[in-house]
């Protein structure tokens, strides 16, 4: 995993994105503050963030719809905006909610949108029109006014659009806003099928439960400033962890642990708590990758040779909930 700015992932020749010093002011107001993103071919890449720190403007940029103050894009191997027209026909975007013509249906709503295409073939239009509507669930309702959708067959009429032609990076802002339970799964699965397929998916959310099931890879954004970007099982391992002990020697063992350098901490919840199998007892080992704290193993037989019975031992790592709490300052919502 990279933190900050300065992380710059794997190599530039694997990357689907690649930002260096990536920022947006508005006046005094600095929205976006030096972002190096590193996007790899065929990830489905997490953009994670609280409301308001920085992605959906960052997006924006890295599409040509708002000048960047400083720094530079790359989108599949290309500079960005100078190059966008070969850039953008290979790319499928639904940012900041889909907006269409309310009094036609959706079909005739993409019949419009893919006509308007400078490299879309007509003779193929209705087909792939079908296709699309069909990828999302939308075929029972190709004949009814837009007007009458809800939000959530809204926004899969957007997901529908950004499918219409090929393409070898799709960027969606927030897919599963406004969609129920069954749409959400539906919206996974069809980014999961399209990363199958070979499509760099590139997805913003606020929904960590989201970003958690659906991707390979993410970065977290705080106040306008890249975090924390990686694998999303090093995002995982990052953080540090903490042994629960259970035992009816509870004097004993903090002993044991302050000669390992292991302070527990103290009582809290269920650390302090008794019952039958005695006293739970709860102390830091550090952070993954760290050598200073002795292994879980060698914390047992150290226990074990002092007399001290144990009922009950884990290790527990920080949820990427914690994890990205830790890094923003701030929670996340981790349900629809």
């Amino acid at each position: 995993m990279s933190t900050g700015p300065a992380g710059a992932g794997p190599a530039a020749a694997g990357l689907a994105i690649e930002t260096h010093g990536l920022s947006k002011r508005f006046g005094h107001q600095t929205a976006v503050d030096a972002v190096d993103l590193a996007v790899p071919h065929g990830a489905v890449f997490g953009f994670l963030g609280p409301n308001g720190s920085g992605k959906t403007t960052t997006i924006r940029m890295l599409l040509g719809l708002a000048a960047a103050s400083a720094g530079t894009v790359k989108m599949l191997g290309r500079q960005m905006p100078d190059e966008f027209h070969d850039v953008l026909p290979r790319v499928g975007a639904l940012v900041e909610g889909p907006a269409f013509y309310p009094f036609l249906s959706g079909a005739a709503n993409l019949h419009r949108l893919d006509a308007a295409g400078r490299h879309t073939v007509p003779a193929t239009r209705k087909a792939r029109v079908e296709r699309a509507l069909e990828r999302v669930g939308l075929e029972h309702a190709a004949g009814k006014r837009v007007h009458a959708y809800s939000l959530g067959m809204k926004q899969r009429l957007g997901i529908a659009n950004a499918l219409l032609s090929p393409r070898d990076l799709l960027v969606l802002d927030e897919p599963t806003n406004g969609l129920d339970p069954q749409g959400t799964r539906e919206v996974r699965n069809l980014v999961r099928s399209l990363a199958h397929e070979g499509t760099t998916v590139f997805v913003s959310s606020h929904l960590l439960a989201e970003v958690d099931q659906m991707c390979t890879h993410a970065a977290v954004m705080s106040a306008g400033k890249l975090v924390a970007q990686g694998p999303l099982a090093e995002l995982r391992q990052a953080g540090s962890a903490r042994l629960r002990l259970v035992t009816p020697d509870g004097g004993a063992a903090r002993d044991v642990l302050a000669r390992l350098g292991l302070a527990p901490a103290p009582p809290e919840g269920e650390a302090g708590k008794q019952s039958p199998d005695g006293e739970t007892i709860v102390a830091g080992l550090g952070a993954a990758g760290q050598q200073a704290a002795p292994l879980p193993e060698e914390v047992v037989a150290h226990l074990v040779q002092a007399g001290v019975r144990v009922r009950g031992f884990a290790v527990e790592r920080e949820s990427l909930e914690d994890r990205f709490v830790a890094l923003t300052g701030e929670g996340f919502d981790v349900a629809q």
